[in-house]
Protein backbone atom coordinates (compact mmCIF):
# COMPACT_ATOMS: atom_id res chain seq x y z
CA UNK A 1 0.00 0.00 0.00
CA UNK A 2 1.35 3.39 -0.98
CA UNK A 3 0.68 6.41 1.18
CA UNK A 4 -0.32 9.76 -0.27
CA UNK A 5 2.47 12.19 -1.07
CA UNK A 6 3.37 14.52 1.79
CA UNK A 7 2.16 17.59 -0.12
CA UNK A 8 -1.36 16.13 -0.11
CA UNK A 9 -1.43 16.07 3.68
CA UNK A 10 -3.60 18.51 5.57
CA UNK A 11 -1.61 20.15 8.36
CA UNK A 12 -3.37 21.61 11.40
CA UNK A 13 -1.21 24.43 12.70
CA UNK A 14 -1.48 27.04 15.42
CA UNK A 15 -2.66 30.51 14.47
CA UNK A 16 -0.15 33.35 14.37
CA UNK A 17 -0.98 37.04 13.81
CA UNK A 18 0.09 36.54 10.17
CA UNK A 19 -3.04 34.37 9.77
CA UNK A 20 -5.47 37.12 10.81
CA UNK A 21 -6.58 37.92 7.25
CA UNK A 22 -7.16 34.24 6.46
CA UNK A 23 -9.14 33.79 9.69
CA UNK A 24 -11.37 36.75 8.81
CA UNK A 25 -11.80 35.96 5.11
CA UNK A 26 -12.63 32.26 5.60
CA UNK A 27 -15.28 33.02 8.19
CA UNK A 28 -16.75 36.08 6.54
CA UNK A 29 -17.27 34.05 3.34
CA UNK A 30 -19.50 31.40 4.96
CA UNK A 31 -21.30 33.82 7.25
CA UNK A 32 -22.26 36.10 4.37
CA UNK A 33 -23.27 33.12 2.21
CA UNK A 34 -25.88 31.92 4.72
CA UNK A 35 -26.52 34.82 7.10
CA UNK A 36 -25.26 38.32 7.76
CA UNK A 37 -22.31 39.53 9.77
CA UNK A 38 -23.26 40.42 13.35
CA UNK A 39 -21.54 42.59 15.96
CA UNK A 40 -19.75 39.64 17.58
CA UNK A 41 -18.49 38.49 14.18
CA UNK A 42 -16.92 41.88 13.59
CA UNK A 43 -15.33 41.85 17.06
CA UNK A 44 -13.85 38.36 16.86
CA UNK A 45 -12.83 38.47 13.20
CA UNK A 46 -11.50 42.02 13.38
CA UNK A 47 -9.31 41.37 16.40
CA UNK A 48 -8.73 37.63 16.90
CA UNK A 49 -5.62 38.23 19.00
CA UNK A 50 -7.40 40.48 21.48
CA UNK A 51 -10.83 38.84 21.41
CA UNK A 52 -9.76 35.17 21.44
CA UNK A 53 -6.05 34.56 22.07
CA UNK A 54 -5.41 37.08 24.85
CA UNK A 55 -8.51 35.88 26.73
CA UNK A 56 -7.16 32.32 27.00
CA UNK A 57 -8.54 30.94 23.75
CA UNK A 58 -6.83 29.39 20.78
CA UNK A 59 -7.15 29.37 16.99
CA UNK A 60 -6.19 26.55 14.65
CA UNK A 61 -5.53 26.81 10.93
CA UNK A 62 -5.65 24.09 8.28
CA UNK A 63 -2.97 24.16 5.62
CA UNK A 64 -3.14 22.16 2.39
CA UNK A 65 -0.68 22.42 -0.49
CA UNK A 66 0.96 25.35 1.29
CA UNK A 67 -2.29 27.32 1.44
CA UNK A 68 -4.53 28.13 4.41
CA UNK A 69 -7.87 26.43 3.64
CA UNK A 70 -9.60 26.23 7.02
CA UNK A 71 -9.79 27.46 10.58
CA UNK A 72 -11.59 27.14 13.89
CA UNK A 73 -11.37 28.87 17.24
CA UNK A 74 -11.71 28.00 20.89
CA UNK A 75 -13.13 30.90 22.85
CA UNK A 76 -12.58 30.75 26.61
CA UNK A 77 -15.86 31.04 28.45
CA UNK A 78 -16.56 31.01 32.18
CA UNK A 79 -15.14 28.29 34.42
CA UNK A 80 -13.72 25.33 32.49
CA UNK A 81 -15.80 25.83 29.35
CA UNK A 82 -14.63 26.63 25.84
CA UNK A 83 -16.77 27.50 22.85
CA UNK A 84 -15.91 25.91 19.53
CA UNK A 85 -16.45 28.79 17.12
CA UNK A 86 -15.59 30.24 13.75
CA UNK A 87 -15.06 26.94 11.96
CA UNK A 88 -14.67 27.44 8.23
CA UNK A 89 -13.24 25.53 5.27
CA UNK A 90 -12.85 27.08 1.85
CA UNK A 91 -15.05 25.69 -0.93
CA UNK A 92 -12.13 24.32 -2.94
CA UNK A 93 -11.01 22.16 0.02
CA UNK A 94 -14.45 20.69 0.80
CA UNK A 95 -14.53 16.91 0.92
CA UNK A 96 -11.03 16.49 2.38
CA UNK A 97 -12.37 15.99 5.94
CA UNK A 98 -10.67 19.21 7.02
CA UNK A 99 -13.60 20.19 9.25
CA UNK A 100 -13.29 16.88 11.09
CA UNK A 101 -9.53 17.31 11.48
CA UNK A 102 -9.99 20.84 12.80
CA UNK A 103 -12.71 19.67 15.19
CA UNK A 104 -10.62 16.81 16.55
CA UNK A 105 -7.61 19.11 16.98
CA UNK A 106 -9.78 21.70 18.75
CA UNK A 107 -11.15 19.07 21.15
CA UNK A 108 -7.59 17.97 21.98
CA UNK A 109 -6.48 21.59 22.46
CA UNK A 110 -9.45 22.39 24.72
CA UNK A 111 -8.50 19.43 26.93
CA UNK A 112 -4.86 20.58 26.93
CA UNK A 113 -6.00 24.05 28.04
CA UNK A 114 -7.86 22.54 31.00
CA UNK A 115 -11.34 22.61 29.55
CA UNK A 116 -14.00 20.35 31.03
CA UNK A 117 -16.82 21.26 28.65
CA UNK A 118 -16.84 22.23 24.99
CA UNK A 119 -19.94 23.97 23.65
CA UNK A 120 -21.04 25.55 20.41
CA UNK A 121 -23.98 27.35 18.91
CA UNK A 122 -24.98 26.96 15.28
CA UNK A 123 -27.93 27.01 12.93
CA UNK A 124 -29.87 23.96 11.86
CA UNK A 125 -29.73 24.93 8.20
CA UNK A 126 -25.98 24.18 8.31
CA UNK A 127 -26.76 20.48 8.06
CA UNK A 128 -23.24 19.36 7.14
CA UNK A 129 -21.81 21.18 10.16
CA UNK A 130 -24.46 19.79 12.53
CA UNK A 131 -23.76 16.27 11.26
CA UNK A 132 -20.01 16.82 11.85
CA UNK A 133 -20.63 18.04 15.40
CA UNK A 134 -22.69 14.92 16.18
CA UNK A 135 -19.91 12.71 14.77
CA UNK A 136 -17.36 14.51 16.95
CA UNK A 137 -19.44 13.69 20.05
CA UNK A 138 -21.51 16.82 20.64
CA UNK A 139 -25.10 16.45 21.82
CA UNK A 140 -27.88 18.99 21.61
CA UNK A 141 -28.74 20.80 24.83
CA UNK A 142 -31.42 23.43 25.53
CA UNK A 143 -30.46 26.76 24.02
CA UNK A 144 -30.37 29.67 26.42
CA UNK A 145 -30.15 33.33 25.50
CA UNK A 146 -27.73 33.76 22.63
CA UNK A 147 -25.60 36.61 21.42
CA UNK A 148 -26.06 35.57 17.78
CA UNK A 149 -29.41 36.13 16.05
CA UNK A 150 -28.69 33.20 13.71
CA UNK A 151 -28.14 30.63 16.51
CA UNK A 152 -30.98 28.14 16.86
CA UNK A 153 -29.11 25.13 18.27
CA UNK A 154 -26.68 24.66 21.13
CA UNK A 155 -24.50 21.58 21.53
CA UNK A 156 -22.05 20.45 24.21
CA UNK A 157 -19.63 17.68 24.98
CA UNK A 158 -17.75 16.81 28.15
CA UNK A 159 -13.97 16.76 27.79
Amino acid sequence: MTSAPAQDTVHIIDYTPAHATHFKDLNQAWIERYFEMEELDHKSLGNPDGYIIQKGGHILMAEYHGEIVGTCALIKMENDTFELAKMAVTDKAQGLKIGRKLGEAAIDKARELGGKTLMLVSNRKLETAIHLYHRLGFVEVPIDSQDYKRADIKMEMPL
